[in-house]
């Protein structure tokens, strides 16, 4: 076909709560009554598509927390398998996000309870299945089946859509999607325990990168050698592992000394004076499970933070260790620990 590889349209929303007066209740959400409308975007890309009367997919990717702009790239995953089935793409951007904001500003959206009360799951979804079935119409394409697909919260968005529109939805493809990651079902130390596993498989990635390398060695590199260097690699990621473990209890015994606090403060140049050891110990937690989920090339910042650390003097104590796997990954600061930093669309 020879229409755009982008189009990027809007449609006018009806606010509507969708939620049962049970879960209402649960979550406090407010129930305020509305009908004003607000422009939602989407996009479409039809380079792949068989047409109307093809009958092939639609392929609805689901927006989660972040504008949409970002997905059109780098979600590459639709646009091999659109290639393949000859199916539409249809891509929509979460409510509050983006361009998609209601109550004209972002501002006013967040103003009070009032405003926020429109800002959940059920109101997106519902947006979702809105704009699905107004491009199907107006595409004429009501007999083409549709999968809709998310990561993370959107691939929980996904899930959910197919269990409450699953006229709307063949089928829902769920990626690193949290879906049983709710009390009583999945351990809720579950998160941090894959974390902890990824610093401890990070020899395997390490021995990997080591192998490929040694493979550019001369057929006439001993074999011993080669042995050594593998092992040897390993050895060091998992004194990464064992030196953050431990590091734990440092902090804490470091705080507890007269003035700790004032040590800590100065040994991690934080932003701000720490008041406590919990405010060091939230800041690592946060920043290895950030490497830990985000562990891809080319960088595998989960290396660069071992490397730093691996790389520390000898002689250097388990804290200055921990600080120069900070500096890896963070690189050179004026401070670390609650950077000054400006409010993202996200948070």
């Amino acid at each position: 076909m020879n229409s755009p590889m982008f189009s990027f349209q809007w449609l006018p929303f009806v606010f509507l709560i969708f939620l049962s007066s049970v879960s209402a209740a649960l979550i406090n959400i407010p129930r305020p009554e509305s009908y004003t409308t607000f422009r939602q975007r989407y996009v479409i890309n039809s380079k792949y598509w068989g047409g109307a009367t093809s009958n092939t997919p639609i392929l609805a990717y689901f927006g989660a927390e972040a504008p949409l702009d970002g997905a059109l790239c780098d979600i590459g995953f639709l646009a091999d398998n659109a290639q393949q089935f000859q199916a539409l793409i249809l891509y929509i951007e979460h409510r509050y996000y983006g361009k998609s904001i209601p109550f004209r500003t972002r501002e006013e959206a967040f103003r009070n309870a009032s405003t926020l009360g429109y800002f959940n799951s059920a109101q997106a979804i519902a947006d979702y299945a809105e704009i699905i079935t107004h491009v199907k119409e107006t595409r004429h394409a009501n007999n083409s089946p549709v999968i809709v697909i998310g990561g993370s919260y959107g691939g929980m968005l996904a899930s959910w859509f197919r269990l409450k529109y699953p006229h709307v939805a063949l089928g829902a493809l769920a990626s690193s999607a949290p879906i049983l990651y709710f009390d009583d079902i999945t351990p809720q130390n579950g998160y941090y325990s894959i974390v902890s596993k990824d610093f401890k498989a990070n020899s395997v990635t390490l021995a990997s990168a080591t192998h490929r390398k040694i493979r550019k060695m001369s057929d006439g590199t001993d074999t011993q050698v080669k042995v050594q260097i593998v092992n040897k690699c390993k050895e060091a990621s998992e004194t990464c592992y064992q030196t953050i473990k431990k590091s734990w209890s440092e902090i804490d015994k470091a705080a507890s000394q007269p003035g700790g606090l004032s040590s800590l403060t100065k040994e991690f140049k934080t932003c701000r004076p720490l008041t406590k050891s919990s405010e060091l110990k939230a800041y690592l937690k946060k920043m290895y499970a950030h490497v830990a989920q985000y562990n891809h090339p080319p960088d595998y910042p989960v290396t660069i933070v071992c490397s730093g650390i691996d790389g520390a003097p000898s002689n250097a104590s388990i804290l200055e260790k921990i600080f120069v796997g900070l500096v890896a990954y963070r690189r050179n600061s004026s401070c670390y620990v609650d950077e000054p930093r400006s409010i993202p669309e996200t948070s």
